[in-house]
C-alpha cells in the first residue's frame, strides 16, 4: 500500500470520511485515520466523482477494521 500525499486542493470526500471514521474509531489517533483516507482516496483515483465519498470512506473502514488487534 502506498503512502498518500497532502492534497493541494482540498477534498470533502476525504475531509468527511475522516471526521467519520474518527467516532467510529476512537482507539485511533485521529492522524492516522487520515493518513488511511487519503492513502485509500489515492487508490480509488479514476473512480467516478459520484460515487467517491462512499467508496474511500467504505475503503477506509475496512482498512481500519484489518489494522485493528
Amino acid at each position: 500500500m502506498a503512502l498518500a500525499v497532502l492534497p493541494t486542493v482540498p477534498d470533502l470526500s476525504v475531509r468527511s470520511a475522516s471526521t467519520r471514521l474518527a467516532v467510529e474509531f476512537p482507539e485511533l489517533s485521529p492522524r492516522s485515520i487520515v493518513l488511511v483516507v487519503r492513502t485509500c482516496r489515492e487508490d480509488l483515483r479514476g473512480s467516478p466523482a459520484d460515487a467517491l465519498p462512499e467508496l474511500v470512506e467504505r475503503l477506509a473502514r475496512q482498512r481500519l477494521r484489518v489494522s485493528l488487534p
